[in-house]
């Protein structure tokens, strides 16, 4: 018998819009023989039969009918977004130094390095404090990770299907959005703490004697629950819902829908390209769009305790001291940033889930 299956719940990447993987080809009921599927009529400008979304299409492989779980997606995009974080980590390290640099620390710190662009940075960091320093925090960083993609990513075509009214053809906008803010706060609230110690890592220069704010990740939450209490771990949660509500909202929704015109206007096939395009407009949206609220967040979270009184507190001395120019410190580290892991991201969990949906007739 063929290996040649239909999936009902994509595009096939040999034609669009016909949800058929590898050419349309089916099973003639009673006998041996294969013959072609015949091609619903696809007329231009018409949406296609089936949604174009991060999780709904796997194009490439012969996945069967069934689409992917939403376990297989948790996990997908919990580990797709770790992949992603080791190949840009030293950009976003960069991105944090470049951000924090300039403001008012208590107690000021005496021989503060400066910074100057993304190389600058990044030269000046493996020069002052060794090669390591580019991935101080990386512990931290994918236990964020797999907490905070696997259900901002991984959740977010659920939820969208629940803002989706029953009966509808398509998923409209306000759906795309409300299913990015739902997930991406969600997400906030639980992965807060590991955000907040990645953060501290990333800003912590060795000091004169060699010593370090904190000897390791496990220190980090210990010393910042005793000193700050726990509601420290927490620090700068309602800046950094509000900013990971927008990233949510630019990363998935403009992927999303980049993605559908593009298979809409038969520009590109569901295939590796098509996602590569989408996942860079959406990096940079995400980017313009966030840039303002990750730089008071960073400053905000990064603060010892008394230096702030607030994130309102925070914003207006950046602003005071920095203009408007301010929030868009970092820009093109973060812009480098978000651009490179968006790419790896949504690429590494498009093949993630067709591996896994593949893999799991093995298993059973």
């Amino acid at each position: 018998m063929s290996s040649r299956v239909l999936y009902k719940g994509g595009q096939g990447a040999g034609s669009q819009g016909d949800g058929c993987v590898d050419g349309g080809v089916r099973q003639e009921p009673g006998r041996g023989a294969e013959v072609p599927t015949p091609r619903p009529t696809q007329h231009p400008g018409s949406p296609p039969p089936f949604p174009s979304s991060p999780s709904a299409t796997m194009v490439g492989l012969k996945p069967p009918e069934v689409p992917p779980t939403a376990a297989m997606k948790f996990v997908s995009a919990g580990t797709a977004a770790c992949i992603a974080d080791l190949c840009t980590f030293p950009l976003d390290t960069a991105k944090v130094r470049l951000q924090i640099q300039g403001e008012v620390r208590i107690p000021r710190s005496t021989g503060t390095v400066e910074y100057r662009g993304v190389l600058g940075t990044l030269s000046t960091m493996v020069r002052t404090e060794g090669p390591r320093s580019l991935y101080s925090g990386l512990a931290a960083g994918l236990q964020r990770q797999m907490s905070f993609a696997s259900i901002r990513i991984g959740l977010y075509d659920s939820v969208k299907q629940l803002y989706t009214p029953k009966g509808a053809e398509s998923t409209g906008l306000a759906a795309r959005v409300l299913a990015g803010c739902t997930t991406g706060a969600v997400a906030v609230t639980c992965a807060q703490p590991t955000d907040v110690v990645k953060v501290r890592f990333q800003a912590n220069v060795v000091l004169p004697d060699g010593a370090r704010r904190y000897s390791g990740t496990v220190d980090a939450y210990r010393t910042i629950a005793r000193e700050e209490g726990v509601r420290g771990l927490w620090r700068g949660t309602l800046p950094n819902i509000a900013r990971n509500a927008i990233v949510n909202c630019g990363e998935l929704v403009t992927y999303d829908l980049i993605k559908d015109a593009l298979l809409r206007a038969q520009l590109m096939t569901d295939n590796l390209p098509c996602h590569f395009v989408a996942a860079f407009g959406a990096g940079f949206c995400a980017t313009v769009v966030a840039s303002p609220v990750d730089v008071v967040k960073t400053r905000y979270m990064n603060a010892g305790p008394g230096q702030y009184r607030n994130v309102l507190s925070c914003l207006l001395a950046l602003l005071m001291q920095d203009g408007l120019a301010g929030f868009y410190k970092g820009f093109v580290p973060s812009f480098l940033r978000l651009g490179s892991w968006n790419v790896v991201m949504f690429i590494s969990y498009e093949q993630l889930q067709r591996v896994a949906v593949l893999a799991r007739p093995a298993q059973s």
